[in-house]
């Protein structure tokens, strides 16, 4: 199989080149084309209780396609995410790495997905009461709107309010105001978020709310 991101950081999409009988798995709204003789099925994800839990708490849709080619020669297929933005791959070895809600676009098969509870810190830090969990083996790709950093950490980072896109298992998350109570207020950050652990995190530089607010003030 190959896979190419192209498009980076604000329109990115992928192209995945299928050789015969192999399988790639993407959320339900992903596919923006594909080749005729590709079969898609689409399954619950993960069966219909998880695939639920999943779709109220994770942000996930509740069924997820399976793309095969049965055919004797490659085959192709675009995916896509509903916001303008970059898509990054996160490569599993056995281990977990935690997403913010709807950052899931595809995987491999050996990439399973779950939803754990993330801890009042995170919900009051704008990350949400549940965390989406992948774990298993294989590529995992997920998007983000704006475009996306990585960043290393090893002790503790402070990341603004509804900007992290992934990190950690072992990583904790405490929301705390920015500054000084009258600075957070009047300097227009309001909370964020300190990450504490060790290991990668993914940020946005861009998050839907912050637009909601900019369009709100000029209408």
């Amino acid at each position: 199989m190959k896979i190419e991101i192209e498009g980076k950081p604000v329109f990115a999409y992928m192209k995945i080149e299928l050789q015969p009988s192999e399988v790639f798995i993407a959320e339900a709204d992903a596919m923006a084309t594909m080749s005729a003789d590709l079969d898609m099925t689409a399954k619950f994800n993960g069966g219909i209780f998880k695939a639920l839990l999943k779709k109220v708490f994770g942000g996930e849709s509740l069924f997820i396609n399976h793309f095969t080619n049965n055919t004797s020669a490659p085959l192709f297929l675009t995916l896509t995410q509903a916001t303008p933005g970059d898509i990054e791959v996160r490569s599993l070895n056995g281990e977990s790495y935690c997403l913010q809600n709807g950052a899931y676009i595809a995987s491999d098969p050996g990439v399973k997905l779950g939803v754990k509870w993330a801890g009042l810190g995170s919900f009051i830090g704008r990350e949400g009461l549940f965390k989406l969990v992948v774990s298993g083996t294989g590529n995992v790709y997920f998007g983000s709107y704006g475009g996306i950093i990585e960043q290393e950490v090893n002790g503790e980072y402070i990341v603004d309010s509804g900007h992290l896109v992934g990190y950690e298992p072992t990583m904790k998350l405490k929301p705390q105001l920015s500054g000084g109570l009258i600075s957070s207020i009047f300097g227009g950050e309001g909370l964020v978020t300190r990450v504490k652990g060790s290991g990668k995190i993914y940020i946005q530089t861009r998050n839907l709310s912050g637009l909601a607010s900019w369009v709100n003030r000029h209408l």
